[in-house]
């Protein structure tokens, strides 16, 4: 299915044929012509889900980085094709925001991702770590687990301080859609954090006040620094 999905794909692009065939892809069509898109991000969601079929493991982070140049950073691409603010400067931070929000899901995931046998935390690290996956299946998470997932949880918020300064280099509704995002990444990696990094029993989930104060301090931020 998704090798069909990718040759209806490419027809979207290619301005000789009679053009794709399913709804989806023929309602995108003028938006690929209006806003000049590049065919590059939607073959790299196409291939992210081609790679969950096959890939269930990451040995490194780097591995996991360029998962995530897949499944990810794509959105954010296609956010600042479509309005017309790419460049390469903000194409960088946006990747290292992308990156961030995939890794966050990563982490507040990792007991229904086993569930579906998935493992999106480096082997590396877990072995680094003394995690093995049978201590990923318990109800609760022992020291171990919580000491790689506040490891990773820092890696993120990393990556969302690197991509922070998008927000400022954009203006009016675009402004506050990035700041959504990185508030959005800053509020997961809290509640990750007030659970002491235990993400077994379920998701930590941040509340919608959390989400606005974070969002808030996003632009606080962006004021202080412009």
């Amino acid at each position: 299915m998704l090798d069909a999905f990718e040759a209806d794909l490419r027809r979207v692009f290619d301005a000789s044929g009679d053009g794709p065939r399913h709804p989806i892809l023929r309602a995108l069509a003028p938006t690929v012509r209006r806003r000049s898109l590049t065919p590059e991000p939607f073959l790299g969601l196409v291939e992210a889900n081609r790679q969950d079929q096959l890939v269930r493991r990451y040995k490194t982070y780097d591995d996991l980085l360029a998962y995530c140049e897949l499944s990810a950073n794509p959105v954010g691409r296609l956010v600042l094709e479509i309005t017309g603010t790419a460049s390469p400067e903000r194409i960088r931070r946006s990747d290292a925001v992308c990156t961030a929000l995939q890794i966050v899901e990563h982490l507040q995931d990792v007991g229904e991702d086993l569930g579906r046998d998935r493992i999106y935390l480096p082997a590396d690290d877990m072995a680094r770590f003394h995690v093995g996956e049978a201590d990923l299946a318990a109800p609760s998470a022992n020291a171990s687990v919580r000491a790689l997932v506040a490891y990773e949880a820092e890696r993120a918020g990393c990556l969302l301080d690197e991509g922070t300064p998008l927000v400022g280099s954009v203006h009016g509704r675009l402004k506050l859609l990035l700041a959504g995002f990185v508030g959005g990444g800053r509020a997961a990696l809290t509640a990750v954090a007030a659970a002491g990094y235990d993400v077994l029993p379920g998701p930590p989930k941040p509340t919608k006040l959390s989400l606005l104060r974070a969002v808030g301090a996003v632009l606080r931020r962006d004021r202080r620094e412009g």
